[in-house]
């Protein structure tokens, strides 16, 4: 349903259904991994076809060793992507780094509790512009075109970024020659997609997104 990019690293698909279901339907997962190389953002996506039940949001949290578990920020249907600056406690990061491995718990809750949850995060972090720089809105306002769905909007978004960071992946000898990408070419991607957004709202409701350029 869910995975994690962090710069430098191989993308993060190992998910964990923490609470697993008779009927198979968790409502809880988490991804573990090493604290080591330090990092200060993380990209959490919906992978493509990921439809989240009516009403609900994913919480995301994070744990760092020796530490409580964090709310962090938040996916929703009309938000399947999220990049979210973070670090460890002051002071505790050395300490860690060669054997502390990480928790980024993600769990399907109402949006009315999380969307106070990142209301008190923006109030928390002083932008006006909600967290991180990026809207707290766990339902965006703008009308969709008829025909188009969450589920296409939500592949179009992982496509878009997927095209453009394609380009800069490379091959890591110390992990298995898996591919990485530079945490620069994340910003410049973020940066060009919210310039998109703010210019053009609806170009992804588009039956051809490029076509606007």
């Amino acid at each position: 349903m869910f995975s994690v990019i962090l710069p430098g690293r191989p993308c993060l698909t190992d998910i964990v259904a923490v609470d697993p279901q008779p009927n198979g339907q968790a409502t809880k997962f988490a991804f573990n991994f090493p604290l080591s190389p330090s990092f200060s953002e993380i990209v959490v996506f919906c992978l493509p076809g990921t439809v989240l039940p009516q009403d609900t949001a994913a919480a995301i949290y994070i744990q760092y060793p020796g530490s409580e578990f964090q709310f962090i920020g938040a996916l929703a249907n009309e938000k399947p992507s999220s990049l979210i600056k973070t670090a460890p406690p002051a002071g505790s990061q050395s300490q860690m780094m060669d054997s502390g491995v990480v928790t980024l718990g993600i769990s399907l809750e109402p949006v009315q509790v999380v969307a106070p949850q990142l209301a008190a995060l923006e109030a928390e972090s002083g932008n006006g512009n909600g967290v991180n720089g990026t809207s707290t809105e766990l339902v965006k306002q703008t009308p969709q075109q008829k025909g188009i769905t969450t589920k296409v909007l939500a592949q179009r978004i992982v496509g878009n970024a997927f095209n453009f960071l394609a380009s800069f992946a490379s091959s890591d000898p110390a992990n298995r020659g898996q591919e990485v990408v530079p945490l620069k070419a994340f910003h410049d991607w973020w940066s060009k997609f919210e310039r998109r957004v703010n210019v053009d709202p609806t170009f992804l409701e588009r039956e051809d997104p490029s076509a606007s350029g």
